[in-house]
């Protein structure tokens, strides 16, 4: 892409052969049209481009806001719309979902084997008592059975339960516990790094403690004896030779508005929240923004490096690339095992044309230097992608020049578990500047505001607010509607506006840069600094892989800066460099921003999702509790 001034800053523009082909090439006009009329714009989406029992009556129900409803009568199943309906094309004989096994073994489902299999597993659990709206709990690896596991509920119209396969026997017996989930999915153990992670030995601990599960279905993965319950416990393989299974499962007509399943999130306080989300606007809001946003085409290879267990993985692993009839690929490991190249060794093998990760992946894999990707032919990459925090401007040029090759536009996406979809995002056909995920998808309108709700002006600091509703929206906490009304929508109550909980920055070209959830706000002598962006200083650093900073209360300034860092390769510590990086810090953004401190580390508390834990980071500083640890990634 070209750099061109047209728009302030840095700037990449798209190559014109790029903008010629992508589905949607005039954002301004799409938008445009999105606002003028919201419920026109998505029931003509809806109605194009799905398969419905029933049609509903009214798009968007606002009545009883903020308990919006979307497609309101009609009768819809996602997985009629991500499988039952490509059986009648050319589509059935394509693949849907190429896996690798961290061990180098592989397997290919084409669209009629992957249903095949969802049918044989949506038999067995009706035949186990499983029934419409009873909650299903999934615990296992990055294996092609957790994806069949989820359709299959989400046939007969159960709500599944997502729990990540590295969550302690606590997390997992709490999860069970809240959902009162009746029917348990996990596998003997699971691979990652060359180990074994004992999945059985932590389900029978959390289920001998949870009163509600009646039956443990396992899936043989790793072949390490385990633990079985007679009369409880189950093997897949087993059961999946049973006459119960059904290859021609009939799939269970649910209403649009019926929950598809739960997942777990964490506050920065307080439980983890039970997220909820339904089958028809969720459906129309993952597919339409995976369809847009990475250009998805009939010949793509789709590469979602994340994981199931959390929500990217929910819409852009297991439901949405289904809906489009799209190739997928999984991969169960870890980014660097055995060596450094394995992603690039992955591409290059299965041709993936377009990488979706997070910003902590490309960070943990520059550490390790240019000539690892370079031995690769990463020729076929048309598109990258970035999610799960704002990414740091010298880590996105990283991944452009170095993993791009300088011709791959970038996606950076900002969005969570409660949106379901992309929010914040660019389109193919528009510009880019490193670090900012540009503007709100059409139909999403974004603001940055002040305490009262005004907009705060270009440049200046505010929270960031979702002006309009949309389909893929949670529809509540489950069990918990205050909680809900509480946490998103209760500070502009008056206004109608939805509260993520991030701080952000609008510029003159109206694109907005994510600065981090809200309490990463750190208050110096009265001056307000962004975690996000004393990190991204510190990464700039030639030595320094990955960061995170933390604000120590201080008499004197309100708090002080400390910073913990993760070297590059064949980097060391000391003082001299804690020198440095206070003085580069102090270039960078001034000197209001020199950490006082920096520790070197070899790893930092992340969530599944690759966020820092910075809660956590300054509880063991200030030696305080170190509070629900259930969503830490290790």
């Amino acid at each position: 892409m070209a750099k061109n001034q047209n728009l302030t800053g840095e700037v990449y523009y798209p190559a014109p052969e790029i903008v010629e082909q992508v589905h949607i090439q005039d954002f301004e006009a799409v938008h445009q049209q999105a606002m003028a009329d919201l419920p026109g714009f998505w029931g003509q989406i809806a109605a194009e481009n799905f398969e419905w029992y029933a049609p509903w009556e009214q798009v968007l129900d606002d009545s009883n806001a903020p308990f919006y409803k979307w497609f309101v009568g009609a009768k819809v199943n996602l997985v009629h719309n991500a499988l039952d309906r490509h059986q009648r094309t050319a589509i059935r004989n394509k693949a849907a979902l190429i896996f690798e096994g961290e061990q180098g073994d592989r397997r290919t489902y084409t669209y009629q084997q992957l249903n095949h299999e969802v049918c044989k597993f949506a038999s067995v659990l009706r035949a186990m008592g499983v029934k419409k709206s009873d909650r299903v709990t999934i615990y296992m690896g990055r294996i092609p059975e957790l994806m069949i596991a989820m359709l299959a509920c989400a046939k007969i119209g159960a709500i599944h339960s997502v729990v990540y396969g590295g969550f302690s026997t606590e997390a997992l017996h709490d999860r069970i516990e809240d959902s009162a989930s009746k029917v348990l999915i996990t596998c003997d153990g699971s691979r990652l790094r060359g180990k074994i992670i004992e999945l059985k030995k932590i389900a029978n601990e959390a289920v001998d403690r949870a009163g509600t599960i009646q039956t443990v279905i396992c899936i043989k993965r790793t072949g390490q004896e385990v633990e079985m319950v007679p009369g409880r416990d189950h093997w897949y393989h087993d059961l999946m030779n049973l006459p119960i299974a059904d290859p021609n499962a009939p799939t269970e007509v649910m209403d649009a508005e019926d929950p598809i399943f739960i997942l777990y999130t964490s506050g920065t306080t307080g439980k983890p929240k039970a997220i909820l989300h339904t089958h028809g606007g969720y459906m129309v809001g993952t597919a339409t923004t995976l369809k847009w946003v990475f250009d998805i085409k009939p010949e793509d290879v789709w590469w979602c490096a994340a994981d199931p267990g959390w929500i990217t993985g929910h819409s852009y692993i297991v439901y949405s690339p289904l809906v489009v009839g799209a190739t997928s690929f999984m991969y169960e490991g870890a980014p660097t095992y055995p060596y450094p190249d394995r992603w690039w060794h992955l591409v290059a093998r299965y041709g993936i044309t377009i990488l979706y990760t997070a910003p902590t992946a490309i960070r943990g894999l520059m550490r390790f230097g240019e000539n690892w990707p370079e031995r690769h032919d990463l020729s076929s990459l048309r598109l990258l992608g970035s999610v799960g925090e704002p990414i740091n401007p010298e880590a996105w040029r990283w991944y452009y020049r170095v993993i791009g090759r300088e011709k791959c536009p970038i996606m950076d996406t900002w969005w969570q578990t409660e949106t379901g979809n992309f929010m914040i995002t660019p389109l193919p056909s528009m510009p880019l500047k490193p670090g900012s995920a540009t503007r709100g998808f059409p139909g999403v309108e974004v603001d940055v505001v002040d305490e009262e709700g005004n907009s705060v002006p270009a440049g200046e600091e505010g929270y960031l607010v979702i002006k309009t509703p949309w389909p893929a929206m949670l529809r509540t906490v489950y069990k918990d509607p205050d909680r809900y009304v509480r946490q998103y929508w209760s500070r502009y109550a008056e206004q109608g506006w939805y509260l993520p909980g991030d701080s952000a920055k609008k510029d003159e070209d109206g694109y907005i840069w994510v600065i981090g959830r809200i309490d990463d706000v750190i208050k110096v002598s009265g001056y307000r600094l962004g975690t996000a962006e004393i990190e991204s200083a510190l990464v700039s650093h030639p030595a320094i892989a990955e960061a995170a900073v933390i604000g120590v209360p201080d008499e004197l300034r309100g708090n002080i800066i400390k910073g913990f860092c993760i070297l590059r390769q064949g980097e060391e510590g000391s003082e001299r460099l804690e020198k440095e990086l206070r003085d580069h810090v102090g270039h960078e953004i001034g000197p209001i921003a020199k950490p006082t401190t920096v520790d070197f580390v070899d790893s930092l508390p992340k969530t599944r999702s690759g966020k820092i834990m910075r809660r956590v980071l300054k509880a063991q500083v200030l030696g305080q509790d170190l509070g629900d640890l259930s969503t830490l990634a290790d």
